[in-house]
């Protein structure tokens, strides 16, 4: 699904939260974000919920809901009608879904926060609605969320790395992963559907932080949640392209753009740790310090 969001830097104009007018649920009933519960208390609450925000997927929103329903016996379904003007809203709640219908679009990701914040289920399962994938394909993350295996269940997807020119998102994965001392992760993250993760996981990452994939990776990883590759499922291969709107407002650019945010934030959260000594300086390692030939106290002139 590629509608827009942006992070910190790209974020202003595009990321409009919903108001309390513009978001309304299935039922007709109003809600507002950020206000709106983090679960419906009930007493038969489902062992998963499927998220799927939606901008105009008429064409594919019925088979993407048919096979999320399948994925576990008690299953909800949750769609966050980001914008949509095609009816897919209306399709999803006539297949028994949870709609949370928004006037205007929130921006790329935004529904996956909106969602979870309406989430009554043990473990999220977060997809696309465009992007059809089997039920067979997806109870792997759920079960490892189900099973206490995974708090967070990533598709084992890096993307194309054999290639003269590695494209710059899947670039900025790697080179995260790697940052956080994940280098086993490769360029498997919460920005590629589909992805699973336990409510109390959500809970302590932030539900906020969803609206952001990368940043909400690194605070996982930093909580020391238990992220782990659970299935490859080459969703690179299915995504729809969207020329015209790839044209109007590349989204590598803004994908490439909340890595710099996770990267900056996890660099501050780490911080305060290599000050008090978990990277020894060279001095405390009996490392001479090397310096540079002709190196005085106070150079002119370096860039």
């Amino acid at each position: 699904m590629k509608v827009e969001r942006g992070s910190a830097a790209h974020r202003a104009g595009a990321a409009k939260r919903p108001t309390s007018r513009s978001m309304a649920g299935s039922e007709g009933d109003d809600h507002s974000f950020p206000s709106l519960p983090s679960r419906l208390d009930d007493d038969s609450s489902p062992a998963v919920s499927v998220i799927v925000p939606v901008m105009n997927e008429r064409r594919t929103i019925g088979a993407v809901l048919a096979q999320a329903k399948r994925v576990h016996p008690s299953t909800e379904l949750i769609v966050v009608s980001n914008g949509t003007t095609d009816g897919s809203d209306r399709i999803a709640a006539r297949m028994g879904a949870k709609v949370l219908r928004c006037a205007h679009a929130l921006g790329h990701d935004v529904g996956r926060s909106v969602g979870a914040r309406a989430a009554r289920g043990e473990a999220l399962l977060f997809l696309d609605g465009d992007i059809v994938l089997p039920a067979a394909k997806l109870r792997p993350f759920v079960q490892a969320v189900l099973s206490g295996a995974a708090d967070v269940s990533l598709n084992d997807y890096s993307g194309p790395t054999r290639r003269s020119r590695v494209h710059p998102v899947v670039l900025a994965k790697h080179a995260l992963n790697a940052m956080a001392g994940r280098d086993d992760l490769r360029g498997a993250s919460l920005t590629a559907v589909p992805h699973a993760m336990s409510r109390a996981a959500a809970e302590r990452i932030g539900l906020e932080a969803l609206a952001v994939p990368p940043l909400a990776q690194m605070k996982a990883l930093d909580a020391g949640l238990a992220v782990q590759r659970t299935a490859h499922v080459d969703v690179g291969r299915r995504n729809r392209r969207r020329r015209k709107r790839e044209r109007a407002n590349p989204l590598h650019r803004l994908i490439t753009g909340d890595h710099l945010e996770a990267a900056v934030w996890l660099a501050e959260a780490q911080e305060p740790r290599n000050r008090a000594g978990a990277f020894p300086s060279p001095a405390a390692a009996g490392m001479q310090e090397e310096r540079p030939v002709g190196a005085t106290e106070e150079r002119s002139g370096s860039t």
